[in-house]
């Protein structure tokens, strides 16, 4: 019995030693070993992955108004408003790859069947350029307008278009949780290369927007339409069959189901139990039996205080007693801890997410207002002109710059002063110091502005680089805007993947990327009101058309003071966050 005992012992050892403890699988379903799957052999196939399908994406998205404009014929407005609902489309297309993935498909196939249907997109959108659009040949510059086009020819641009925003938008969520599942962070080496993941995954995807940023848009920009969307093309299909060469070595967690008929069970029988005289011990709450205990091998959540009504869900009655008896039990009755702890966890990020909202507002800054105000100042150097928005290029710098100095340097020092284990700053310090950083790029492009109208000639009617100040004195604000990204976004990917349940990790994603997207709404609206209150009494506006003769600066000071308060906002939220505590599957398993 006692060598029974041993020989079981040893076995759990050298399985505990070689499988991973946060219960992913390899791609034939069997626990995955450690040695053979993931880690960053994996990692670095979906972060070449990622550099090349953003070097795809940004390919079409960059310039995409230009085509609109001098391809299609659209005047600005109405060019600038289908980008906008372009864009919107494809964060709205993250959350529908979100709930496929953890309901139903898994993150490897979403991730696949949203890189085909991207690739589908950019093909056929290369195609109608090619052979329809863009007519008569090497049309489509400065100064070279294309034909008119038919309806049909129409209706197939905007298909194709539509089709890259659905690839991009389902996959977009996916690829940065799935490349976090290649990590244990049950593991603590694993659980530290999985924090490094995601600010190498975001250097990643800047690095890939460089490429499309310079080279891309200056071959579009010249009339070459065609060839960058093929460029494009083949990026994202070269990306494709690298993901699906690294088959054998990713690591999965299998989809829970849906979500929302859980999260609604645990409000029909917190209901039901309203009245019900809940027990002083949360030991007394339902933990579950057997597939009840989790979903798919997904780790427990542990009870948290907070919400105490959700509690009811959980609470064992003298009625639900004796179905369990009888086996017949519903989860519209009764629903264990950890479901009714996942319910909790999404209330919980509600108002953090909402606070990143004012950052990504000035963020999108840099693709409309930043643009608009390179192109007042003076672009030229010798004979060369600089194209405004290549200035963003300074944000790419800054970011890759900022990630290797937050991971080589401040993280370090970090754990020096703390004296403890931790790794450095927290996702919701780190989130908090992005807020700063934002304020502080606000009221530097303000003073930007504000020197570039001392230098103005306010009577021009064209005027693009009509002040003497230099295009270059945009760079603190590029840059700025970069270091904040690092810390917000870069730590929002982070908090949003460790602070979800494992059934909701994409769904954490998505929030990021819904997070942009009603920045770019809200950041429209304000735009709408402070025009329509600045114009009053027959005024210019703080943004006009000329914009010396408008206020751009204040614009930029209103920002920076909307941003201040959301941090006061957003430092009381944090404050009041409780973190996910998860079972210890390691230490469960030692007992």
């Amino acid at each position: 019995m006692a060598s029974l005992e041993v020989s079981r012992e040893m076995k759990f050892k050298e399985g505990e030693e070689t499988c991973t403890l946060d219960g992913t699988v390899d791609f034939r379903g069997n626990p995955a070993i450690r040695a053979r799957s993931g880690r960053w052999v994996a990692g670095i196939i979906i972060l070449l992955n990622q550099g090349l399908a953003t070097l795809a994406f940004f390919g079409v998205g960059v310039n995409l108004v230009l085509f609109l404009t001098r391809v299609l014929q659209q005047n600005n407005a109405d060019a600038a408003n289908n980008v906008s609902k372009w864009t919107g489309t494809v964060y709205i297309f993250s959350l529908v790859g979100a709930f496929l993935s953890d309901s139903y498909w898994g993150r490897y196939k979403t991730c696949a069947i949203f890189q085909v249907i991207f690739v589908i997109g950019l093909v056929s959108l290369s195609l109608s350029s090619y052979i329809f659009l863009v007519k008569p040949k090497d049309c489509g510059g400065i100064d070279s307008p294309c034909q008119s086009h038919s309806s049909l020819e129409i209706w197939l641009f905007y298909l194709s278009i539509y089709l890259v925003a659905l690839g991009n938008g389902g996959y977009q969520p996916n690829i940065a949780t799935f490349g976090a599942d290649q990590f244990d962070e049950e593991d603590p080496n694993e659980g530290h290369s999985k924090v490094a993941f995601f600010s190498y995954f975001y250097l990643a995807l800047n690095l890939g927007s460089l490429f499309s940023n310079t080279i891309l848009g200056y071959f579009e920009d010249e009339g070459m339409w065609a060839l960058g969307f093929w460029v494009s093309a083949g990026s994202a299909f070269l990306a494709l069959i690298l993901f699906l060469g690294g088959t054998t070595r990713y690591r999965h967690f299998k989809p829970s189901g849906n979500p929302l008929s859980r999260f609604c069970q645990v409000i029909v029988a917190a209901t039901r139990n309203w009245r019900m005289k809940m027990p002083s011990s949360a030991e007394d709450l339902y933990e579950g039996v057997g597939k009840d205990c989790s979903n798919n091998g997904v780790r427990r959540i542990l009870h948290t205080d907070g919400f105490k009504f959700l509690d009811r869900a959980a609470f064992i009655s003298p009625q639900d007693s004796d179905n369990q008896e009888q086996g017949c039990k519903s989860q519209w009755r009764l629903c264990p801890i950890t479901q009714v702890e996942e319910v909790k966890c999404i209330l919980r990020l509600i108002p953090i997410w909402l606070c990143t909202i004012i950052y990504s507002v000035v963020f999108t800054q840099m693709a409309s207002l930043f643009v608009e105000q390179g192109a007042a100042m003076k672009t030229t150097v010798s004979n060369f002109r600089i194209p405004p928005a290549s200035m963003s290029s300074f944000d790419i710098l800054s970011v890759a710059a900022f990630i290797f100095i937050y991971r080589r340097v401040l993280d370090p020092l970090v754990g020096r002063i703390k004296k403890t284990d931790s790794k450095g700053l927290t996702e919701l310090q780190r989130m908090g110091i992005g807020l700063i950083i934002a304020i502080i790029a606000m009221i530097s492009a303000g003073i930007v502005e504000c020197y570039r109208l001392k230098y103005a000639q306010k009577a021009c009617t064209h005027c693009e680089g009509s002040s003497s100040l230099s295009i270059f004195w945009q760079i603190p604000q590029y840059a700025l805007i970069g270091a904040s990204e690092v810390f917000m976004y870069v730590g929002q990917l982070e908090f949003f993947n460790a602070q979800t349940p494992d059934g909701l990790k994409s769904f954490g994603s998505a929030l990021c990327m819904t997070s942009i997207s009603l920045g770019n709404y809200v950041s429209s609206l304000l735009v709408t009101m402070v025009m329509k209150i600045s114009t009053e009494d027959h005024m210019p506006g703080w943004i006009p058309g000329n914009l010396n003769k408008g206020h751009l600066d204040r614009f930029y000071f209103l920002l920076a003071m909307l941003t201040a308060v959301d941090l006061v906002v957003y430092v009381a939220c944090a404050k009041w966050y409780k973190c996910i505590k998860m079972e210890d599957r390691e230490n469960e398993y030692r007992v």
